[in-house]
């Protein structure tokens, strides 16, 4: 191959590179009724590391009207009275989305999409996590892609 051909061929990969197709964001707003959360304690009596919170909720649409979709999943406490370590599936309509991050006791949190099934299969973003004011309760703000 010539020189000229190389730098051709060179500057239409770098185009392809710099240029990725636009992703489709989808953005979901739900809301999760804490109904079944329960914490085990795998050491010392109270709250410290390593306890589990396993959980299988009801989650409604953005009015908090209707239940639309579930969840179920699992947290490992990492710092007592402040963040656990998350991962749970969120059986939506037409597929499930899983994701995993942190949960803290007194801000919202930012978990990452791991992936999907269904028509969410390859899914990836994230999920915003914030308790609401009834503390009963938690706002699931998906940014799909």
């Amino acid at each position: 191959m010539t020189t000229k051909r190389l730098l051709v061929a060179a500057a239409a990969a770098t185009l392809v590179l710099a240029a990725p197709a636009a992703a489709k964001t989808t953005s979901l707003h739900l809301i999760e009724h804490a109904d079944t959360d329960a914490t085990t304690d795998t050491g010392a009596p109270g709250d410290t590391a390593g306890d589990i919170l396993t959980f299988a909720n009801p989650v409604f649409d953005a009015a908090n009207k209707k239940q639309v979709a579930a969840d179920q999943g699992f947290c490992i406490r990492v710092v007592p009275a402040k963040s656990y370590e998350c991962t749970w599936t969120n059986f939506l309509k037409g597929g499930q989305v899983v994701v995993q991050g942190p949960f803290y006791d007194t801000k919202d949190s930012t978990l990452a999409i791991t992936g999907g099934t269904g028509s969410y299969a390859g899914a990836r973003g994230s999920m915003k996590l914030r308790a609401r004011a009834d503390g009963k309760s938690y706002d699931f703000i998906f940014s799909i892609r």
